[in-house]
């Protein structure tokens, strides 16, 4: 069934689309957690010049692209953020990969993935896409033309989870309507006797003008036979509203694949386990997105030689294994003492400036200027074999 505007409607009633759904505070929150954090991860490219070494390639023309600015008006991150949200409204994201005379991506510029059609070529299978524009004329374009993000199965969330995103905003709308029009009266007046529009208007305004604002803390006085009761503020119907309300954002939450606690439902969270909630996100949420972004990359910007000769691209997510300044003090320590990080390194970590001597890979914890018996098991003056 479909709304008079093409969009399909749910069981629960609403339609649902790209801008409805954003207005359902968990499906908002689960966007823009996974677009932020794909946008705030840097990207750089690699040269893998050993079996077991690699460098940043900074000199290569596709760094720029990949690590700082898209276009002059766009940063990489900001790309790569509005492509990833565009995936999750609309099944697919994509930017138009502009080239120079040598063939060079010199910019990328997002295309409206309702303006994109992909299709295949009839003879070698390779996708190609037709794109619109404003005067409805097509332009076809190579995948080596296109960068292209697909959400998982091709499939938005919010289209894949239409009916739980419907129940979620009826909810919320009967919420918000049920405590605006005050649905439920604090207290009930009771009385024996059968009393007309007039009199039941006059007890509640008389019981309004002495209980409500100033009037808290007042003496109730009551005629014969009548008696007052306070209605309850939350009863089990109450309750189980609540609960079903927490329920759908743990369905959104399991929609998007985002761990509930990152939408802020916390009933099941520990504060103990934050290195381990944000491992889970990286596994289970932003691994199988990054390893999208880091194909669609390399299929655009390298050269089949270029990546059969080492070069890739690689997000670095270390800054989120390391959820607190202590956990993450310990890692630079151990990295120092086997020799993986120098000093400069860790400090260009911390945001710090570099110190003179700070480039070498000496273990800290060795002690220069001492016997060689003091820093390891050789005896004093036996040289290392």
């Amino acid at each position: 069934m479909e709304s008079i505007f093409g969009t399909p409607t749910t069981v629960a009633g609403p339609a649902i689309n790209a801008a409805t759904a954003l207005r359902v505070p968990a499906v908002y929150s689960a966007i823009v957690l996974i677009t932020g954090t794909i946008g705030s991860l840097p990207a750089k490219v690699f040269h893998s010049f050993s079996p077991s070494g690699k460098r940043a390639a900074n000199d290569h023309p596709a760094y720029r692209l990949v690590h700082d600015e898209a276009n002059d008006w766009t940063s990489a991150g900001a790309l790569r953020a509005t492509l990833t949200a565009d995936a999750l409204l609309h099944d697919h994201g994509y930017a138009l990969a502009n080239r120079v005379g040598d063939g060079k991506v010199q910019e990328f510029i997002r295309l409206d993935p309702r303006s994109v059609t992909i299709k295949a070529d009839e003879i070698t299978g390779e996708p190609v896409y037709e794109v619109r524009d404003g005067k409805n004329s097509l332009r076809r374009y190579g995948y080596r033309d296109i960068l292209h993000i697909s959400a998982p199965l091709g499939l938005a969330p919010i289209k894949a989870g239409r009916q739980a995103i419907g129940l979620a905003k009826v909810m919320e709308e009967y919420a918000a309507f049920l405590f605006a029009n005050r649905a439920r009266p604090g207290v009930v007046i009771k009385s024996p006797l059968k009393l007309g529009d007039d009199a039941k208007r006059k007890i509640r305004d008389s019981w309004n003008a002495g209980f409500r604002n100033d009037g808290n803390g007042g003496t109730a006085v009551f005629d014969e036979g009548m008696s007052s009761e306070t209605v309850d503020a939350m009863t089990s119907a109450d309750a189980e509203f609540t609960a079903s309300r927490v329920e759908q954002v743990v369905e959104i939450a399991r929609l998007f694949r985002v761990p509930p606690h990152l939408l802020f439902e916390l009933s099941r969270a520990t504060w103990s386990n934050a290195e381990e909630m944000f491992q889970a996100f990286l596994t289970l949420t932003l691994r199988p997105w990054l390893d999208a972004w880091e194909w669609a990359y390399a299929r655009v910007l390298l050269t089949p030689e270029e990546r059969a000769s080492g070069y890739y691209v690689e997000f670095v997510v270390d800054d989120l294994l390391t959820a607190n300044a202590e956990t993450r003090a310990k890692v630079y320590a151990q990295y120092r003492a086997m020799g993986a990080l120098t000093a400069n390194e860790v400090r260009a970590g911390l945001n710090r400036a570099p110190i003179d001597g700070g480039d070498t890979l000496d273990n800290p914890n060795i002690t220069p200027g001492k016997p060689a018996g003091q820093n390891d098991n050789r005896k004093p003056g036996e040289v290392a074999a």
